[in-house]
């Protein structure tokens, strides 16, 4: 077989190997709208310095005018429920990382220069966690930084992932509806945070 035959088979397989990892994926990710976008407000303030963090029982959260939360809309129980879906499927697809690096200067604060493993101190957050079908959009990323001095296990968006777990979990249950898990998180993250800490102890929150 010449060169160039071999180079043409190979191309072809190439091909079709590649059709049913797509299709496989598609699958998997039920044909989902990676852009969907359902704000729970208007963003009327994302612009440099215009944002300010609240707080909630000492935790901080976003400010509704430039980060009111939002959800994927085509994200459904029956999809969350789906062990093959994965986040994957969403993650960075609406934007990219360096689209929502803008936020820093949202919230004025300063882009880590060294944010990662151990050392990580802040987190690109979405409001609404993509495990509940949260929008990988502007809408609903924040950065979520802080507190100084503590180590890994402290930082505040990691704090909120139990949280995160505790909520899906539920939803999964079938213990409370999507909608409420999506609406009580964008507004306050931390009131659930006391109920979390409690019902997560040793893991059995972990999905």
């Amino acid at each position: 077989m010449s060169g160039f035959r071999k180079l043409g088979r190979l191309t072809t397989i190439a091909v079709i190997v590649s059709g049913w990892i797509a299709a496989a994926c598609a699958q998997n990710c039920h044909n989902v709208d990676v852009r969907g976008d359902q704000p729970f407000g208007q963003a009327t303030n994302q612009r440099p310095g215009a944002c300010d963090l609240r707080l909630s029982n000492g935790f901080p959260l976003p400010d509704p005018s430039c980060t009111p939360g939002a959800f994927n809309p085509t994200i459904t129980v029956d999809v969350i429920d789906d062990p093959e879906f994965s986040t994957k499927c969403i993650r960075d697809q609406a934007t990219i990382p360096r689209q929502k690096a803008v936020t820093y200067s949202w919230y004025r604060l300063r882009r880590p220069s060294h944010n990662d493993g151990q050392d990580q101190v802040c987190e690109q957050d979405h409001l609404v966690p993509l495990e509940l079908g949260g929008a990988d959009t502007l809408d609903n990323v924040w950065p979520q930084c802080g507190p100084n001095g503590v180590g890994l296990r402290g930082r505040y968006f990691k704090i909120k992932d139990m949280v995160e777990n505790y909520l899906t979990a539920m939803v999964k249950g079938g213990k409370m509806d999507l909608d409420e898990a999506r609406k009580g998180i964008g507004t306050d993250w931390a009131q659930y945070l006391e109920t979390a800490r409690r019902v997560c102890r040793g893991e059995r929150c972990r999905i």
